[in-house]
């Protein structure tokens, strides 16, 4: 009888659990052949990716073996050609959860991770994905798939993105893969610099690394906006780069036209309002196309006040750190909510 029963029950814990495999089967073919092999170092603290409710139903969102294991032979199998270079997958957040509120639920994914690229002297930092995904039960039931699909989508343009991107300078050792962050912050030159070089930045990289582009000017309009910069016969609309320098004034542009950059202890970042990087309307103000920030139907509009020194001006908006790693914006939780 109790035999019986112990089996009964353990029947109705395995019908009310289920499992969602991340389905790691999208093409990451380098096109390129360029890599030979790959390795992925699992950094996460814990190993379990998280859990959801379908209805009166715990699903659990898990690898199929594990998440090295899976990752690399997904590499593998799209890449049987091989070329000289190797690549290094630090996984080092993967985490799937729910938020259940009294008629519908919110699923979250939060996923970090970086690859970089080995050589003699060395680990050589490529790209990262830091990302947090939430996904509303009231657009989809099916809360635990459409997060493990979008980890995969997430995971596919790392890689994607990594065969194109091109190694810093600047090396470190495999010790201190574990905080490479913290490591790489101290090499770059724009955190630590007194005086800033004069002219454009094209990218986040040489805009963090203190490296403008050689032999541009920049040009003003009769306001003194800058709107240009210029290398002889080029002209180039401001708006084309990610950073500049005027006057010794570091700018960012933003789809509003750009503001200026603060600097303090723990980076780089800029004062701006949800509406100001997330335009809603161009009412009365100049369509632009794709910026240096990365957004698509920004404006023109007024410059805002901020400073590069430690001291505000006139200014509204929260701190809008820039990720040295990507360049994007790191927005505060409470980004754009009102009190």
């Amino acid at each position: 009888m109790k035999k019986t029963l112990f089996f009964l029950l353990f029947s109705i814990v395995l019908f009310g659990q289920k499992t969602e495999t991340i389905d790691l089967s999208k093409s990451i073919k380098d096109s390129k052949n360029s890599i030979k092999s790959l390795t992925v170092i699992d950094q996460r603290a814990d190993q379990e990716v998280g859990m959801i409710m379908y209805h009166k139903d715990e699903v659990k969102i898990i690898f199929e073996n594990n998440a090295s294991k899976d990752i690399q032979d997904w590499f593998y199998k799209y890449n049987p050609v091989r070329g000289n270079n190797d690549m290094v997958f630090v996984l080092e957040n993967l985490k799937i959860s729910e938020d259940r509120k009294e008629k519908y639920s919110i699923g979250k994914l939060e996923l970090r991770a970086s690859t970089f690229s080995k050589k003699e002297d060395g680990y050589h930092f490529i790209d990262r994905k830091d990302t947090i995904v939430t996904v509303s039960s009231r657009i989809t039931p099916y809360l635990a798939q459409n997060l493990a699909r979008k980890a995969t989508l997430i995971l596919t343009d790392l890689f994607k993105e990594s065969y194109k991107g091109m190694p810093w300078e600047f090396s470190i050792q495999e010790s201190d893969l574990p905080n490479y962050a913290s490591v790489l912050k101290e090499q770059l030159s724009i955190l630590k610099a007194n005086e800033l070089k004069e002219g454009v930045y094209k990218d986040y990289y040489s805009f963090f690394t203190h490296t403008p582009e050689p032999g541009f000017t920049l040009q003003a309009n009769d306001k003194g906006l800058v709107t240009k910069a210029v290398k002889g016969e080029d002209k180039t609309g401001i708006r084309h780069f990610y950073a500049f320098v005027h006057n010794g004034i570091a700018y960012k542009n933003i789809p509003v036209g750009y503001t200026e950059i603060f600097k303090d202890e723990n980076g780089v970042f800029i004062e701006v309002t949800k509406a100001e990087l997330f335009p809603e309307t161009t009412t009365s103000a100049v369509t632009i196309g794709i910026g240096a920030g990365g957004l698509v139907g920004g404006v023109i509009g007024a410059v805002i006040d901020v400073s590069f020194s430690n001291k505000k001006k006139n200014t509204l908006g929260p701190k809008v750190y820039l990720d040295p790693f990507t360049g994007n914006y790191l927005l505060p939780e409470d980004f754009g909510k009102t009190k």
